[in-house]
């Protein structure tokens, strides 16, 4: 007989910084160090000192140990996060430990120098004010004195040692040369911590993007791969999760317009609460005009409807929906309303998700549209678009609200759309308009490619744009080739021939079965 006993699992600490602790599964290992390694402006300081601010927040004194910059500009760059480390260490629920250089004195390179009087005044300090998460910034400012990798080694290992006597869960920020190179820049560090997490700041495709990477946590679970995280004014370090979101979200039967009643019949019964619907088109083929009625038909029901828009002006869009009959202004003034203009390049993807996030929060809308998801395409990578679509895409659904996203095909007249083939499979429906020539005037058409959980309307209409807005007027007849960007006007014969061939191409198709039948 087997006897089964039960290994505890080791205790984590949460760090109060939310996302992180969802791919960390519950925070950093209790008692232990954790060391964050990464490039010149990575992160490595602002994650060190959120990590004390949100264990302040959770009422967990904190120690900082700083080796670089002044403890003095520490507490006035940290200022702009809404962390006041000043009025924390005259409340005592912070400490600093200045061990940064002395600009006046020339550095020489340490021979048997130790570390014991470093490590006496961080224990006093943590004793002070009864501290249980200590920071020291950064390894790497001290050990460039050492000339001997063993030397480094040791002092190391002394350090992480005695921060484990004292009972507190530390972070060691240390600097790397390259993004994907060696951990750290002396090969030891990694070795000598419990855990290692890896900051990137890698430049592709001349943007800036920054990762997080839970590289490993002795004798615990984390999630694994690259995470992409952002650091915002009074935010501190956002981690954005994509692949640990789950698909929990709910699914709603409620139906409500799209502002226009035939777009709605097509649609069979307008959109899903919960559902998103990328409109997708050339420039000038409507998009923004689905938008605008859109929203318009939200705020007709008294909802509130949030406007995101990076390709035109607020005065632009309040211009064109005036020309349409809407009056977004009213809109505006009712609080159903408001409206979101600005460069997509002035912030990274990561950045834009944390923004709009927040501007969901605050104003609670019922409708949202984006206008377009174009624009944002050539902020980031192709990775980085696709995750800040997925992150959308998923809180919005979370949150139960109804989503329009624009996005512009490459060539006038239609055909594949990169930004379709990115985020087709992201979205609940799928609407194309197109432009169509025939006989001299180019025309416009619209159809309903895809709608989950839903019979639509499988015609391509004719719609005009006039006063009113837009108005669905019959299917093209004897037209081909309209989706592809191609379009070709059929005679009636030449249709009447084509499905004449199908009939006797099926007819012969089945004639061996029949065959076989009668002869059994």
């Amino acid at each position: 007989m087997s006897i089964q006993t039960e290994h505890p699992s080791v205790e984590k600490l949460r760090t109060g910084i939310s996302s992180l602790d969802i791919i960390a599964k519950g925070g950093l290992p209790k008692g232990r160090t954790t060391l964050i390694s990464g490039t010149a402006g990575s992160g490595k300081t602002v994650f060190g000192v959120h990590f004390l601010a949100a264990g302040i927040e959770l009422g967990e004194p904190g120690v900082f140990v700083t080796f670089e910059e002044a403890a003095s500009d520490i507490q006035k760059n940290m200022q702009s996060f809404g962390w006041d480390l000043a009025q924390w260490v005259e409340e005592g629920k912070l400490a600093f430990v200045d061990a940064s250089p002395d600009p006046h004195i020339d550095t020489v390179e340490a021979g048997g120098f130790d570390l014991g009087a470093l490590v006496a005044r961080i224990a006093n300090a943590v004793k002070k004010v009864g501290a249980t998460r200590v920071a020291v910034d950064s390894l790497g400012a001290v050990f460039s004195q050492f000339s001997d990798q063993n030397m480094v080694r040791g002092e190391l290992f002394r350090i992480a040692s005695a921060l484990k006597g004292m009972g507190v869960t530390a972070v060691l920020t240390a600097e790397r040369v390259d993004d994907h190179g060696p951990v750290a820049r002396f090969g030891v560090e990694e070795f000598i911590a419990d855990n290692v997490m890896i900051l990137r700041n890698a430049l592709e495709d001349e943007t800036r993007r920054r990762t997080i990477e839970i590289l490993k946590f002795r004798g615990c679970d984390h999630q694994k791969g690259e995470y992409p995280f952002t650091i915002v004014p009074h935010g501190g370090v956002i981690v954005i999760p994509l692949s640990a979101m789950t698909l929990s979200m709910r699914s709603s039967d409620v139906r409500i317009s799209s502002g226009n009643a035939q777009l709605d019949e097509m649609c069979g019964g307008g959109f899903f609460r919960d559902s998103v619907t990328l409109v997708s088109g050339a420039t000038g083929t409507g998009k923004t005009l689905t938008v605008a009625q859109f929203l318009k038909g939200g705020a007709d029901s008294g909802e509130r409807c949030l406007l995101l828009a990076f390709e035109e002006s607020r005065d632009q869009l309040v211009r064109n929906a005036r020309g349409w009959g809407f009056d977004f202004e009213k809109m505006e003034r009712d609080g159903l309303l408001k409206v979101v203009c600005d460069y997509p390049d002035v912030s990274g993807l990561e950045d834009w998700l944390v923004t709009i996030q927040a501007i969901i929060n605050d104003f609670k809308p019922q409708r949202m549209a984006l206008d377009s998801l174009s624009a944002l395409e050539n902020v980031g990578t192709v990775k980085a678009f696709r995750e800040f679509v997925i992150g959308l895409t998923s809180f919005i659904k979370h949150q139960e609200i109804t989503g329009v996203f624009t996005s512009t095909t490459g060539s006038l007249m239609g055909g594949d759309s990169i930004t379709e083939s990115h985020i087709s499979t992201l979205t609940d429906s799928i609407i194309l308009l197109r432009y169509v020539e025939m006989f001299g005037d180019m025309k416009r058409g619209l159809t309903v490619l895809k709608m989950r959980g839903s019979w639509h309307d499988k015609a391509i209409r004719e719609f005009t744009i006039d006063k009113g807005g837009m108005q669905l007027g019959r299917p093209f007849r004897n037209v081909t080739g309209i989706l592809s960007g191609s379009p070709v006007h059929v005679s009636p014969s030449d249709i009447e021939r084509v499905w004449r061939q199908f009939d006797a191409d099926v007819g012969d198709r089945r004639q061996p079965d029949s065959a076989g039948k009668n002869a059994s």
